[in-house]
């Protein structure tokens, strides 16, 4: 077995857990000031990255720490006698240190979120004989969040776009993203921050900046410079606004590690010891087994383990997964007790006519490949009447609450202002025509659905939509393949009088002009006679 030793979590009892949802930063007790995390993610609020899960407080250790190695076995020490940076008293760094400075509970909640993991990483870096402040990163990227998300496709504690994730070695797939995978996103991170540093030639505030906004802008910023004669320091170029702002954060918070008592600050104390393993469990496993097995919580499982998406870990691999130490040898005595068939659960499924593979998958969740493994299928060809073996989730889908399916829908299922409207994605549909159509913003959209804008969208994909109550928009009618909550459909016939025009009477009634030519087997092209009869569908809630 391989080991690979993390940090203790052991967070004070009464804390309270929070998540960033649409601005709001949710407490177990009341709702915290949105602007402070946003703030200190995006001071310039050029980016968005979003939290889209609740932090959950528990230990990985078996014993509480005390005192004593509190003040003894404190991991501040170990990376304060590595700090190397230059801390110029330039205007935008300390801008941002006051920031920090006047926000405590922000410190201390990051903390709390990088306690599982920072010893790992300052191990890996100085493994790496990289910067000891590169182990802040996740701090200015995510706030130390494998789970959060940018509107610019970001993702996991590092926020890696999906194609500098794979190449950098991060696997992303249906059943497992290494982007959130603390350990793939990690190495992916290093070998990316190693590669910028030799792109320019050592200089680290370069290597940082071009990890925010790309080594092409940087480089052509410093070309630039060149050109006109001026310095090609990373204070002096001409960058975007948030990689202006990127690398004071990391110095800002270089500079309070640093000199804590100087602020009059406190840092939370995170132990400079491993308690977490990573344990090689040799093929598929679902999640909700494995937690079990291990004596903790599907959330707690799920929430060490975020690169999973599904139920149940990848079958192509990676095969590990990260367990308090002091859990692992239960836990492998009850998985080598486990035979194949076990580790899953399974269902047997009776061939219906009209079904295929595909359809098959969707019903429970899992992948056509998947199915065609487990039943030595060669090709798509399946004969009703047979049956199948469908591995399938051992407990219900929502009881996987941090996979992608669950997160989705509990981010699609908080109430917004407006009418909620249920869009299927059809074939041609993107995030611009269904903001045309219903009067809203594509990001928007994005933001409600829990994915980036420029996330490919699915055909069938269900989106959830919140339209204003004053919209005069109303493409919600049942032939469209819409769902409206409350609204009251109504078919009518009109008498086109004269000076009617199709998009007139599209305004009127709050309809689509395709929805008028289907309706009615008629042609926008062609003009409407005084007269003329045409059938409309017809929203009656809203005001005509």
């Amino acid at each position: 077995m391989k080991y690979l030793l993390l940090p203790v979590v052991v967070l004070l009892a009464g804390c309270q857990s929070l998540s960033q949802s649409d601005g709001d930063i949710v407490t177990d007790n009341h709702i915290a000031d949105p602007i402070e995390i946003n703030q200190a993610l995006l001071a310039d609020e050029s980016i968005d990255v979003i939290h889209p899960v609740a932090d959950i407080d528990f230990s990985v250790n078996n014993t509480l720490k005390d005192q004593k190695s509190i003040d003894d076995n404190n991991i501040w020490p170990r990376i304060r006698s590595q700090l190397s940076f230059d801390i110029p008293e330039q205007k935008r760094l300390v801008s941002q240190r006051n920031w920090y400075v006047q926000h405590p509970s922000y410190l201390k909640r990051v903390a709390k979120r990088a306690e599982p993991f920072l010893h790992y990483i300052v191990e890996e870096l100085e493994k790496n004989d990289m910067p000891i402040e590169l182990a802040l990163l996740p701090i200015v990227e995510s706030a130390f969040d494998p789970f959060a998300y940018s509107h610019g496709r970001a993702s996991g504690m590092w926020q890696f776009v999906p194609g500098t994730g794979e190449r950098f070695g991060m696997k992303q797939n249906w059943w497992y993203d290494g982007r959130r995978d603390v350990v793939a996103s990690t190495e992916g991170a290093i070998q990316y921050l190693k590669y910028l540093n030799k792109f320019f030639d050592g200089d680290w505030m370069l290597a940082l900046a071009a990890y925010n906004s790309g080594e092409g802008r940087v480089r052509n910023a410093v070309r630039k410079n060149k050109r006109l004669g001026k310095p090609i320091d990373f204070w002096s170029l001409d960058l975007p606004k948030e990689t202006r702002a990127y690398v004071p954060k990391l110095l800002a918070l270089a500079d309070i590690i640093k000199r804590p008592e100087d602020f009059n600050l406190s840092l939370y104390s995170i132990d400079n010891k491993s308690v977490l393993s990573q344990v090689d469990i040799k093929s598929q496993l679902d999640l909700a087994k494995a937690a079990t097995l291990a004596g903790l919580s599907l959330a707690e499982l799920q929430r060490l383990n975020p690169g999973f998406n599904r139920w149940a870990t990848d079958p192509d691999g990676p095969h590990r997964l990260l367990l308090p130490s002091h859990t692992v040898e239960k836990f492998e005595l009850g998985l080598n007790k486990l035979s194949k068939k076990d580790r899953l659960a399974w269902q047997r499924y009776k061939i219906k006519s009209g079904d295929n593979l595909g359809l098959i998958a969707n019903k429970f969740n899992t992948r056509v490949d998947l199915i065609q493994q487990v039943n030595n299928i060669k090709g798509n060809q399946i004969r009703a009447g047979k049956h199948l073996l469908i591995p399938v989730a051992a407990k219900s889908l929502d009881s996987y609450v941090f996979s992608q399916g669950q997160r989705i829908a509990k981010k699609q299922s908080k109430p917004q202002k407006g009418r909620k409207i249920v869009h299927t994605v059809k074939s041609g549909d993107n995030l611009w025509d269904i903001g045309r159509k219903y009067k809203v913003d594509g990001k928007s959209i994005a933001k409600w659905n829990g994915f980036a804008p420029r996330d490919t969208l699915k055909l069938g994909q269900k989106l959830v939509v919140w339209q204003k109550e004053s919209s005069n928009a109303n493409y919600a009618n049942s032939k469209a393949g819409n769902n409206v909550e409350n609204a009251i459909m109504r078919n009518i016939t009109y008498k086109v009088r004269r000076g009617d025009s199709f998009a007139r009477i599209a305004d009127k009634f709050n309809v689509r002009i395709s929805d008028i030519e289907r309706w009615n087997n008629i042609d926008r092209n062609k003009y409407l006679q005084p007269g003329q009869r045409i059938k409309l569908a017809v929203d009656v809630t809203n005001n005509i």
